[in-house]
């Protein structure tokens, strides 16, 4: 469970409303109210919402193929996970494949391959098991992690369209309250009420930002951070399926692909015992 992001997130929308119900001024004068939640109702305008979260959803659902926003859930279910990726248990793998190599040849590793999970894995162990120049072993695995990079920075971006429509509907639910305002303040027409419309015009800029800033943003960090975590461990594997198909020494073997981690995890990987 990604803790930090559940923790920040409902810390953020705490202290706006905190901010928005909160009257300092009660410190001074007894009269007023430290705290009204009554205060809150003087942000929630539904034509507000309906321009900027309406409008925003519609850009998106214009700008990007249906199967793009399908896979939604997908990508909250992939920020959520902090532990999808584990370079330490991958780096463990690799060296018992290495030891089975080094005892048995490397057709010895098919069997293994059949029972591993992850398919990017999977197909490195085949590569080598089927004999493939080393070459065009790596140019293939290589070319497999560029092109999931690009998927998932494709599934960042539309997050980050989001994040960069918003405000800029939130503008122009500002203009549409303006506008209507302005047209309010007919002296023919006998004036009218200018508070919804002058709220219209000042609170959609503030979801345009709540929803950018607060909710698109940072669902696109996550996703690139969990796409930095995959390529790392991809990047260990290639590193070390290459090295089993030239022979490496285990627990040389070790030694190389730890070079990938910090030195703290380096030094509690290191510490591990070659069987």
């Amino acid at each position: 469970m990604n803790i930090t992001y559940i923790i920040g997130t409902v810390a953020a929308f705490v202290v706006m409303v905190i901010g928005m119900i909160l009257d300092l001024g009660a410190l001074s004068d007894p009269t007023i109210k430290l705290i009204d939640f009554g205060k809150l109702m003087n942000f929630i305008d539904p034509a507000s919402i309906f321009i900027v979260i309406g409008c925003t959803f519609a850009v998106l659902i214009a700008s990007f193929p249906g199967s793009a926003l399908k896979a939604v859930p997908k990508h909250f279910a992939v920020m959520m996970n902090t532990k999808r990726y584990d370079p330490m248990a991958i780096i463990d793998k690799l060296v018992e494949l290495a030891q089975v190599a080094r005892k048995n040849g490397l057709l010895a590793l098919e069997e293994m391959a059949n029972q591993e999970s992850d398919p990017f894995f999977k197909q490195c162990i085949m590569l080598i098991v089927d004999n493939n120049d080393a070459d065009q072993a790596k140019e293939i695995m290589m070319n497999d992690i560029e092109q999931s990079v690009a998927r998932h920075e494709d599934a960042a971006g539309m997050y980050d369209k989001a994040s960069a429509v918003a405000p800029a509907f939130g503008m122009v639910g500002t203009l549409v309250g303006l506008i209507n305002m302005l047209k309010a303040m007919d002296v023919e027409s006998g004036g009218g009420d200018l508070g919804p419309a002058m709220a219209t015009a000042l609170i959609t800029t503030l979801y345009g930002c709540i929803l950018a800033h607060m909710l698109f943003g940072p669902i696109a960090t996550q996703l690139r951070r969990r796409d930095e975590e995959e390529t790392l461990c991809k990047l260990i594997i290639v590193e070390g399926i290459m090295s089993i198909q030239g022979g490496a020494n285990p627990k040389f073997l070790r030694e190389k692909l730890l070079t990938f981690m910090g030195q703290k995890q380096r030094s509690e990987g290191g510490g591990k015992k070659e069987k």
